[in-house]
């Protein structure tokens, strides 16, 4: 059943069913006990009060033969008329009198009090009393058909009113199911006339308190896409942006080494070229990164050698620090071990680190890359002597193709901007510290769970003989 409506509906119909038919069951057994109780003390009654009219002498049953006993009766159009039936026995087994409606056999053995007998293949329920002063025994019964069919015409009464009322009940029920699903009605209306270009809150009014959780994770998937599409806005306008000034300068110094007039200047040209060529690919490759990043999942985690993780980082980057005549060192805890989300994040943030680090460090200058562990944290810094990140520019330093007045040449903006959404990726932070006697240090401290190396991380005293 795939209707929720349709479901709630037969799930209350069989619940008010059930109640129904428990009440039915209750109705009848209550009102059989309570019939039988009245009835029975009825014939005790009815019994005594024939007793007290022999004692009074008010019927006479020393006449000879049987005496017809005239008890009151319903009215004849009833259909409960001669209901009781009455017989007086004398102690000796004579019959002395009974009622018009008594059967001819005896109803009652000689036991007193209540019982029920067979008489004339009828069932009867006969209260038996004895009078010791006159010596007589008095028999008044009812039959038990008589008595089912009233408590049947009771049930009958209660429960003939109660089924005119189940298809008004059901009606109501199915009224009520669809006005209590209401909210979800309005909100798929809601939903579905909006345009789907339209990322806003979900406005269909006021939602009750099981709705709300639906309505507020609906709200926050809009907010997340609506994100996702601004950082793709911005990614693929910024990207175009920065990638039209390389390919036009490519362009033209390849017109220029098609047109030189001289060997000298087309190896320019071309050298000119080939520096475009490799500009133009790392910002590639950090655009690439930035989409990586920006789309990597959260949760999970697997074990990571950190310390290998920076020493094949390290052996990548020799290529660039010689170019740039710098050298790295590593001053990393061995066995730095700790499990985090992804293992390509931290790879990715530190990369880009160690690179503009690299970049803005004079040639014969030093870029040392350390790590430890501590209190179930890892840090991991990158220590460079270049001129340093300006005051006025340190906030600004991790917003996505920012380049400031004393960024290295050759740069793109997105390196800083690539390891900040990685490291917040890892629930970590990126932390900038100018150090003494010139140059910066960039930590990125990342919370571990569990196999961590206790070991001090890489600090300006450990790096202290470096400064000469």
């Amino acid at each position: 059943m795939s209707s929720i409506r349709a479901r709630l509906f037969v799930i209350l119909l069989a619940a008010t069913g059930a109640v129904w038919l428990s009440a039915v069951w209750w109705i009848q057994h209550s009102t059989r006990s309570e019939v039988e109780r009245v009835l029975d003390a009825r014939l005790a009654e009815a019994a005594q009060m024939v007793s007290s009219l022999i004692s009074d002498r008010r019927i006479d049953v020393a006449s000879a033969g049987p005496l017809e006993l005239d008890l009151p009766e319903p009215a004849a159009a009833s259909a409960y008329a001669r209901q009781l039936s009455c017989q007086i026995w004398s102690l000796d087994g004579a019959l002395l009198g009974a009622s018009a409606s008594a059967p001819s056999g005896r109803l009652a053995a000689e036991q007193t009090g209540f019982s029920d007998s067979l008489v004339d293949g009828e069932a009867w329920r006969v209260y038996t009393m004895i009078n010791e002063d006159l010596g007589l025994r008095v028999m008044v019964g009812d039959r038990l058909t008589v008595r089912e069919r009233l408590v049947t015409d009771v049930v009958r009464g209660l429960l003939l009113p109660a089924l005119a009322i189940l298809p008004v009940l059901a009606a109501l029920i199915w009224i009520s199911v669809g006005r209590g699903l209401a909210p979800l009605g309005r909100m798929a209306r809601a939903l579905g006339a909006r345009a789907a270009d339209d990322l806003g809150p979900v406005a269909a009014g006021p939602l009750p308190r099981e709705i709300r959780p639906m309505g507020a994770a609906l709200d926050g998937l809009f907010a997340r896409v609506a994100a996702a599409r601004g950082r793709e806005k911005s990614f693929t306008a910024f990207a175009a942006h920065e990638l039209k000034t390389p390919l036009a300068g490519i362009k033209t110094q390849a017109q220029i080494a098609a047109m030189a007039p001289d060997e000298a200047t087309r190896l320019q040209a071309l050298a000119r070229v080939e520096a475009g060529v490799a500009r133009t690919d790392r910002m590639v490759r950090q655009l690439l990164e930035l989409a990586a990043v920006d789309g990597a999942p959260e949760g999970g985690g697997e074990v990571v050698d950190m310390t290998r993780l920076v020493s094949d980082l390290a052996q990548d980057l020799q290529r660039l620090a010689a170019e740039r005549q710098v050298q790295l060192g590593l001053e990393m805890a061995p066995g730095l071990c700790c499990r985090i989300p992804d293992p390509v994040l931290p790879a990715v943030a530190l990369r880009n680190i160690v690179e503009n680090a690299v970049l803005a460090s004079p040639p014969g200058g030093k870029v040392v890359i350390g790590g430890g562990a501590r209190d179930a944290r890892i840090t991991l810094s990158v220590l460079d002597r270049g001129p340093g990140i300006p005051e006025a520019e340190r906030t600004r330093v991790t917003e996505r193709f920012f380049r400031g007045a004393g960024a290295p040449a050759g740069g793109s903006g997105l390196g800083l901007a690539i390891a900040q959404v990685a490291v917040e990726r890892l629930g970590g932070r990126l932390c900038f510290e100018p150090r003494t006697g010139g140059g910066e240090a960039v930590r990125i401290v990342l919370p571990c769970a569990g196999h961590a190396h206790e070991n001090g991380a890489v600090s300006e005293r450990q790096d202290a003989p470096q400064r000469s």
